[in-house]
């Protein structure tokens, strides 16, 4: 099962080693995702991060610089609801119903699913799916491998999401609640590696 995280929507002091290091530690997909960020700020954080990881990148802004930074994809939402003309590479989007998912999938290389679980970095967004709804959403297959699971994911919650039937799971609150209160890249690296562990 895939593991993605989505960056803070804030940039972090010495942002891009850590990412660098999850990069290394077996992460597959970051979505850079910074709605506030000026052009040139992103592309401060790419420059850092070495050549040999980008192609795990998906940018949700600027979509220009995916092909300027050899990007793996994009990912569209409001802001950004269509892809370029004559795109290609990875095309993700946000699905927020059962229904959504359903006709939107087959469009995409894999949407993001959410909440699935009330969410830990927003505060008051709750779940919209019962644990039966999800089962039931499985066994028709609107719930496959080409859907990632998020919202309030946890190291508790990827044995349930994977028995689900999930592709994989994005992770925000979960990795970067932690690093604000630690300040402590080793301490997220081995969080990160145990989720990893539970992910396969």
């Amino acid at each position: 099962m895939k593991l993605i995280i989505i960056t803070s929507p804030d940039f972090l002091p010495g942002e891009a080693r850590i990412l660098t290091e999850l990069f290394k530690a077996g992460l597959d997909l970051l979505h850079l995702r910074k709605p506030e960020a000026e052009i040139y700020e992103v592309e401060s954080l790419l420059q850092e991060i070495p050549m040999e990881y980008r192609s795990r990148i998906v940018i949700h802004d600027f979509f220009l610089l995916k092909e300027k930074y050899s990007l793996g994809g994009i990912h569209l939402n409001s802001r950004h609801p269509e892809a370029p003309e004559n795109y290609h590479g990875l095309l993700s989007r946000g699905c927020h119903s059962l229904e959504e998912v359903e006709t939107t999938t087959p469009r995409f290389d894999y949407v993001l699913m959410s909440p699935v679980y009330d969410s830990i970095s927003k505060q008051g967004y709750r779940s919209g799916y019962s644990t039966e709804a999800l089962r039931q959403a499985q066994e028709k297959g609107i719930i496959n491998e080409k859907v990632i699971a998020l919202g309030g994911i946890s190291e508790a919650k990827l044995a349930e999401i994977k028995s689900l039937g999930f592709g994989g799971a994005a992770l925000l609150g979960d990795i970067w609640n932690r690093y604000h209160a630690w300040e402590d890249t080793e301490q997220l690296l081995t969080h990160f590696r145990k989720l990893k562990h539970c992910a396969e």
